[in-house]
């Protein structure tokens, strides 16, 4: 059956309590990836999912397990025997942005939620976890698989009554250092569940690594809301040595003053060196990389969120999967792989907004970028910085046709 731009959350059965939540945040129609998995889900099927970032995919997967539950009646019950549904994502952030997202659908009132939910991660104090699992008895868990996996060995967290499973950002997960891990954990939980699985890119090993994971039978979804790299985000390039790229970042962030930035840099040990160097320009910026302790995170990312800095400086891992709203422009310091690529430019463009991806890269950087551009099909435009301004680079000279004149290096956007 096909579904049409004014199909409802009603029409996909979601029930009045929920919708009203989401009409308090603006939303009143389901996403394209939504459409795809809530009906599935509902329906108690295992699902493996994919769809481009900022389209919904958290929201598709907490309706229907919410609603499953309440029809269950699992928020009449204590969780003495465990949890009913475990919620597994690789960072601490995205977990706990997960974790908002839940109680925002669940609260009835101040301090009164429909069903219990705990945040369980490797950086809290593990007693006070214990101590809560203890109290609260929650029939929701969400956390890190080795903080969860931990637990689980020390007889705290029982697994045994999970009803439903989920691993968000399932290719990371089973990235070669989670793997093991992610694959430990799953081996404890109860082997007769629902388990669902998405992130906004799946390769063909992480798809071949997820699907032991899962249970049988197994769907798999895509949506077509790739388009959102294409027609929301203008994608940028400057040419920079490797020396200079602080400098041409600098320059960039003055050209673009007033915007949110969120910068990537796959080395997760230079975040810290790039954020000093940026402070000493007096550009306002903080920084989130794996190493940082949990309060230190925290206020990194609420100092971004609240406009105190406008600038964050991040590895690829720190800022998976996060939802920052108003980030107009993504920065690249280096070209990662196409999976790579699509994660990073979907911290813009979300939620209807427009956003730029730019990269700041050497001669070798923009020939990665144009094999990325043909790839992804978008459209990379050269970009130069000259009095403060950000606009095309000037037209190349003529060829020489001395026999000692080399062709310069395609950069994207120009035509080969």
């Amino acid at each position: 059956m096909a579904l049409h731009a004014s199909f409802s959350y009603t029409d996909l059965g979601i029930s009045p309590f929920f919708i009203q939540r989401l009409s308090e945040r603006g939303i009143h129609h389901p996403t394209e990836i939504q459409k795809l998995v809530i009906p599935r889900l509902l329906s108690g099927e295992n699902l493996l999912f994919h769809s481009a970032t900022g389209t919904g995919k958290t929201f598709a997967y907490l309706l229907p397990l919410f609603e499953r539950l309440l029809s269950s009646g699992v928020c009449r019950t204590a969780g003495a025997s465990g949890p009913m549904l475990l919620i597994v994502a690789p960072t601490l952030e995205l977990c706990s942005q997960i974790k908002e997202e839940g109680e925002f659908l669940i609260r009835e009132g101040p301090g009164k939620s429909l069903i219990k939910m705990s945040l369980i991660i490797g950086s809290a104090n593990m007693h006070r976890q214990i101590e809560t699992l203890k109290k609260d008895k929650p029939q929701v868990i969400l956390g890190n698989p080795a903080r969860l996996l931990q637990l689980a060995r020390m007889g705290k967290l029982k697994l045994g009554q999970v009803k439903a499973l989920v691993l968000d950002e399932g290719d990371r997960l089973i990235a070669d250092e989670l793997f093991p891990e992610t694959q430990d954990l799953v081996s404890c939980i109860n082997p007769i569940r629902q388990t669902t699985a998405c992130s906004a890119t799946m390769s063909a090993r992480s798809r071949e690594r997820l699907l032991p994971l899962m249970g049988e039978p197994i769907l798999t979804v895509a949506s077509e809301e790739q388009e959102i790299l294409r027609e929301r985000i203008q994608h940028w390039a400057f040419f920079s040595e490797a020396r200079k790229k602080i400098s041409v970042l600098c320059s960039l962030l003055v050209a673009i003053k007033g915007k949110k930035v969120l910068i990537f840099s796959s080395r997760g040990g230079q975040v810290g060196n790039i954020v000093s160097q940026l402070q000493y320009h007096q550009i306002a910026a903080v920084g989130l990389y794996g190493e940082m302790d949990k309060k230190t995170r925290k206020q990194a990312l609420e100092d971004f969120k609240a406009g105190r800095a406008r600038v964050l400086v991040s590895s690829d891992l720190a800022a998976r999967g996060l939802d920052i709203p108003r980030i107009t422009h993504v920065v690249a310091l280096d070209v990662p792989d196409k999976e790579g690529y699509i994660h990073r430019a979907g911290r813009t463009g979300r939620a209807g907004q427009r956003g730029i991806m730019v990269t700041l890269g050497d001669g070798e950087d923009l020939r990665r970028l144009a094999v990325l551009e043909k790839k992804l099909g978008i459209s990379v435009y050269p970009k130069v910085i000259y009095r403060g301004s950000i606009g095309a680079p000037p037209p190349l000279r003529r060829a020489s046709h001395s026999p000692n004149h080399q062709k310069a290096p395609r950069t994207p956007g120009n035509a080969p």
